[in-house]
């Protein structure tokens, strides 16, 4: 698994794709932040807060996640190189983990710059400091759960397809209905009833709840399963494949 991994992390820094999401990635949250005029400009609100932050980020990732994560199996198995990882001492099982574990560190690299913008906010309070660092922390680990949750999406959406946009716009779709479709679905005049369990099946709930700084191990096991539950349906897909080139 870590010869994946390293492989995987050579591959987005030895290229652009690592430089190009990060830069992406700080470049759209900090012109919502503090360029475009609007509610959402820290300096035009006159509220010292990264609520913006954690509003844009979901959605940046939304795309930048899938981005990067499109080629991971789609063009192995286009170009027949997955094959050459199947020649090593390795499982399916460590060929995945070790792309998604790429996968993460390059959105933890991506969200350490995101210090400056607390350090930033922090300082240009009316009162220095005066800001809910509980909120802030969980807002982060929020982001990094459901932009894992993004990640174990893409993968398997590049695991079904041998064509990168294709894998790019399956993992979007199904990142966007698992976002705010439950949502949405809720929203049914039939399932008024029932909206609170729907709405609870969805991300968006679980991260709204952990960006308000409140940490509940209700939130961490929802995305541990829909991790693993993607991952896993990754793993049986390469399973699959495997089987029919050996057939």
């Amino acid at each position: 698994m870590i010869s994946v991994f390293k492989r995987e992390i050579g591959s987005f820094f030895n290229g652009i794709t690592g430089y190009i999401v990060i830069i992406v990635y700080l470049t759209i949250n900090s012109l919502f932040m503090w360029v475009l005029p609007g509610e959402w400009n820290i300096l035009d609100s006159g509220y010292a807060g990264l609520d913006t932050l954690f509003i844009i980020s979901p959605w940046v990732f939304l795309f930048l996640v899938p981005a990067v994560t499109m080629r991971s199996f789609a063009e192995e198995n286009r170009s027949g190189t997955l094959e050459v990882l199947y020649s090593r001492p390795l499982t399916e099982r460590n060929i995945l983990y070790g792309k998604y574990l790429a996968a993460i560190v390059l959105v933890l690299i991506s969200l350490f710059p995101g210090v400056i913008y607390y350090f930033t906010v922090y300082i240009l309070g009316e009162v220095p400091g005066n800001l809910d660092k509980g909120a802030t922390l969980g807002a982060l680990i929020g982001l990094f759960f459901l932009a894992s949750v993004y990640a174990s999406v893409g993968l398997f959406a590049s695991s079904m397809s041998d064509n990168q946009v294709v894998a790019f716009l399956l993992a979007v779709v199904i990142s966007i209905t698992l976002f705010i479709g439950f949502d949405l679905f809720a929203l049914l005049p039939g399932l008024k009833k029932l909206d609170e369990i729907v709405i609870n099946l969805g991300i968006n709930e679980h991260y709204r709840s952990m960006s308000r700084g409140v940490i509940d191990l209700k939130d961490i096991v929802y995305f541990i399963v829909v991790v693993t539950f993607f991952a896993e349906a990754t793993r049986l897909v390469l399973v699959s494949r495997n089987w029919r080139k050996k057939g």
